[in-house]
């Protein structure tokens, strides 16, 4: 316990002692802290404009910060604080835009317009993002606890009794998992994850001759990390959204204009007692949801509003609104589950190495480019002889998390609710700029003009996946585990004398094995 706590207090300093952003008065200031402050209202705006998301600031900011920070391991903390930011700020604020004009910011906050908007529309718009606000941050602080116990643990367990063949079979069940829930069907996740992995391997591997390069000199290291996940992500993303603004026409964003946020009620007696039971349920549903690695937040909102309805129709009064008629439950059960998934993600991303969603990709991206952190069971290790620098980075991040659930707890209500003009940004303005900002993010990081073409080439690809409508995610997931399933399943291998059947040699990897199939083949049952 006192080496445990020992670690706490180490992450602690280093996030208010690590490098300087500027200086005050001759006091410098530390750069970690004010970057999850420029990360949260960042991901404010982003969310609560229609047609962005966080993951793609995410994307667009994260070569620019390493560009700035460079890739020692002090940039750490800071590139981290940035992202988390953006992380938690745009769950808060998809709310808006879904409140006021009915157009959720985000996918997670699609079930919030069924409440949201009735009771904007009845006047209280201040209200209904009131209760947004509170429901959120206390989902997404529920969530980062149970992440700040629980992934020491699993770490710790997953190191201590699995050994390279268990860890091997793990990835290929989170693979196999990740392809089966995601996506229309589990023959289209399959594919998806068939084709992460080929385009990860291309130029990669042991062997004195790089593969699947075609003669290309520049593919012999393989394609560009940060191209690719890029260029599938976003730019697939911008093109599917500049075919649609081509195909629907100039039309106005919004229904109507929003109400008056700054007047209007604000939170009524009893309020919190009514939304108290459907806030700790959603923030329990979604933090489960979360640690399931591919199993977006939509699911959990999705869930927690249908049991919070059950709930409401068996105890509501005739003076109480129903769900989907303006019911502050309705709202409450919505945004705790979605804002739970973000800190439940990340149990698998820092125990496991195993990112779950969009924006934990692009955290491990920023730990593999940057180096001196390596995100898995190796992390927690609090029996070190000398003092282990990456455990103190991970109590590190849990402090950054602490701070912005602290200010989304105090500011974060005020600047949402100042965001609701961003929702009315032309999409045909907005996509370009994003597109501009994306492409020039990365020329930063890799002044290639043959990273720009990988770009470009992925993001067709990611546009060819949304037309056909196959999930991108499992792609990307794939093409990040690709590289340390082959480097697992060599030691492991190795280790067990080039033992063809090594993935059978026992009874975990055995069990994980028959999940992987089980997976697959159960949930590709009608």
């Amino acid at each position: 316990m006192t080496e445990v706590l020992n670690y706490v207090w180490l992450g602690v300093l280093a996030v208010f002692q690590g490098p300087g952003l500027f200086t005050v008065l001759g006091v410098s200031i530390p750069a970690a802290p004010l970057m999850v402050v420029g990360g949260l209202l960042t991901g404010i705006a982003v969310g609560a404009t229609p047609g962005l998301a966080g993951p793609m600031a995410m994307a667009i900011s994260l070569p620019i910060l390493i560009s700035v920070f460079g890739f020692t391991p002090d940039a750490i903390l800071p590139v981290f604080g940035f992202l988390l930011g953006i992380m938690k700020g745009a769950t808060v604020g998809g709310a808006v835009p879904a409140i006021l004009f009915n157009m959720p910011g985000t996918p997670d906050a699609l079930m919030t317009t069924l409440d949201g908007y009735p009771m904007a529309r009845k006047g209280q718009p201040r209200r209904a993002l009131r209760i947004a606000q509170l429901s959120s941050v206390t989902g997404d602080t529920f969530s980062d606890l149970v992440l700040f116990v629980c992934a020491p643990f699993l770490a710790v367990f997953v190191e201590a009794y699995l050994d390279l063949p268990e860890k091997t079979a793990l990835l290929i069940l989170s693979i196999s998992f990740i392809a089966a829930v995601m996506g229309a069907s589990v023959g289209r996740g399959l594919l998806s994850v068939g084709l992460g992995l080929v385009a990860a391997f291309v130029g990669t591997g042991q062997a004195l001759t790089p593969r699947l390069t075609g003669g290309v000199g520049g593919l012999a290291d393989g394609f560009p990390l940060v191209s690719a996940i890029l260029g599938v992500l976003i730019l697939g993303e911008i093109f599917k959204g500049i075919e649609d603004l081509i195909a629907k026409g100039p039309k106005h964003r919004a229904e109507e204009a929003p109400e008056d946020v700054e007047g209007g009620d604000d939170l009524q007696p009893g309020d919190i007692g009514r939304i108290a039971p459907h806030v700790a349920r959603g923030a329990v549903i979604g933090t489960i949801i979360g640690a399931l690695p591919g199993v977006g937040s939509t699911l959990a909102a999705t869930l927690s509003y249908t049991f919070g309805n059950r709930r409401h129709e068996k105890r509501r009064k005739p003076t109480q609104a129903a769900f989907g008629k303006g019911a502050p439950e309705g709202i409450a059960s919505t945004e705790a589950a979605n804002s739970a998934v973000s800190g439940a993600n990340l149990i698998p991303v820092l125990s496991l190495g195993i990112p779950g969603n969009a924006a934990a990709v692009f955290l491990i991206l920023a730990a593999d480019s940057i180096g001196g952190f390596n995100p898995g069971p190796a992390v927690f290790n609090f029996t070190a002889p000398e003092v282990n620098p990456e455990l103190v980075t991970a109590f590190g991040i849990f402090t950054l998390m602490a701070i912005g659930n602290l200010l989304n707890w105090t500011i974060g209500g005020w600047f949402m609710r100042s965001m609701g003009v961003l929702a009315r940004v032309p999409g045909q303005i907005l996509l370009p700029v994003v597109l501009l900002l994306t492409l020039t993010a990365i020329y930063v990081q890799e002044t290639s003009l043959f990273a720009l073409w990988v770009t470009f080439g992925f993001g067709v690809l990611g546009y060819l996946f949304r037309r056909s409508d196959v999930p991108v995610l499992p792609f990307v997931i794939a093409f990040i585990l690709a590289r340390p399933l082959e480097q697992t399943a060599r030691e492991a291998f190795a280790a067990t004398g080039g033992d063809p059947w090594f993935l059978f040699g026992s009874a975990t990897s055995i069990l994980f094995m028959a999940a992987a199939v089980g997976s697959v083949v159960v949930l590709s049952r009608k």
